[in-house]
């Protein structure tokens, strides 16, 4: 009954909830955390060791493991099934617009689907078709097509 009691168990469930816990909330953080509580776990079980020398063994492997999984990941970077996700404007490159408020001095407005943009390009008149060439924040960047 004592045995169900020891700091390993302690140790070895912290790990688990840590690695759950990356599971449900993914940020590469977490399961570095999760995996220096499983190895405090297994050495605390294999080892007689005091508290708190588990809780210091605890920090250096943190440590450690957090310093290699940044290494890892600069080595080996997460490539995105769409860059392009939270960028607008990004999506819209290569496609046509139509001016809805002729552009006149670099600026006016331009209608993609049913959104209006704020534009810079070269003066158009309403009705215009244009092109997207790029963005900068929320401004779209316009040209004639070729």
């Amino acid at each position: 009954m004592l045995d169900a009691l020891a700091p390993h168990w302690g140790w070895l469930a912290l790990g688990v909830a840590l690695a759950i816990a990356e599971l449900v909330a993914p940020g590469y953080f977490l399961i570095w955390l999760a995996a220096a509580a499983l190895l405090t776990g297994f050495v605390a079980a294999a080892l007689p060791v005091a508290l708190a020398a588990q809780v210091v063994l605890f920090a250096v492997l943190a440590g450690c493991v957090l310093f290699a999984g940044r290494r890892w990941l600069a080595r080996n970077p997460v490539v995105s099934a769409d860059p392009l996700l939270n960028d607008r404007g990004g999506r819209l490159i290569g496609q046509s617009v139509t001016v809805v408020q002729a552009i006149e001095g670099g600026g006016g407005r331009v209608r993609q689907g049913d959104t209006e943009w704020l534009v810079r390009g070269p003066d158009a008149p309403v009705g215009a078709r244009m092109r997207v060439a790029g963005h900068d924040g929320a401004v779209l960047i316009v040209e004639f097509p070729d």
